[in-house]
């Protein structure tokens, strides 16, 4: 597994209010999947759990805010390399992931070998996870054991979980 550096960086669209959910963050990994060889590029939203009303609320602002958009929390993963209709969408281009939700954006700044992983699959499997993790400071790099933690059996079950077709910019 590599892991990387978590980086903060979107923009509100439609009104969208970040004061509920506090700071959110993109990281991105790539690692082994656990049916194939082949390493698998992972993106995962958070929030540092700094929103205004607390962890717990900005926990349960992120439920609402993901079961209206129509992503659901828990183990379903929605794949849209199999035609599910999703509302959240990734672009890569110029060495960076950038998905795309109703009311905001998320860029990762990727690395080589998250941008060949997703060139290789054409696709990422993505997380929105709606329990805070402080401790994945955007800037700072994630050991591999610290996201180990954080992406535990608890963490998976009150995330929503996509696969999500890789698409570029064609000149």
């Amino acid at each position: 597994m590599t892991s990387q550096t978590s980086q903060t960086s979107q923009s509100a669209q439609n009104g969208f209010s970040q004061r509920r959910f506090g700071t959110l963050t993109v990281l991105g990994w790539t690692g082994e999947h656990p049916e194939e060889e082949r390493d698998m590029p992972f993106l995962l939203v958070y929030s540092l759990g700094d929103g205004a009303d607390g962890p717990e609320a900005g926990e349960l602002a992120l439920r609402e805010m993901l079961e209206n958009i129509g992503l659901s929390v828990g183990e379903e993963v929605l794949d849209g390399t199999a035609g599910d209709k999703l509302p959240v969408s990734l672009l890569v281009q110029s060495g960076r992931a950038v998905v795309t939700l109703p009311n905001f954006s998320v860029q990762y700044p990727a690395t080589p070998e998250w941008l060949r992983a997703a060139e290789a699959r054409g696709h990422s499997y993505f997380m929105f996870a709606t329990r805070p993790w402080p401790e994945g400071v955007p800037g700072e790099p994630v050991a591999e054991e610290t996201l180990r933690d954080f992406v535990s059996e608890e963490m998976m079950a009150s995330a929503a979980h996509c696969v999500l077709p890789v698409r570029t910019l064609r000149p």
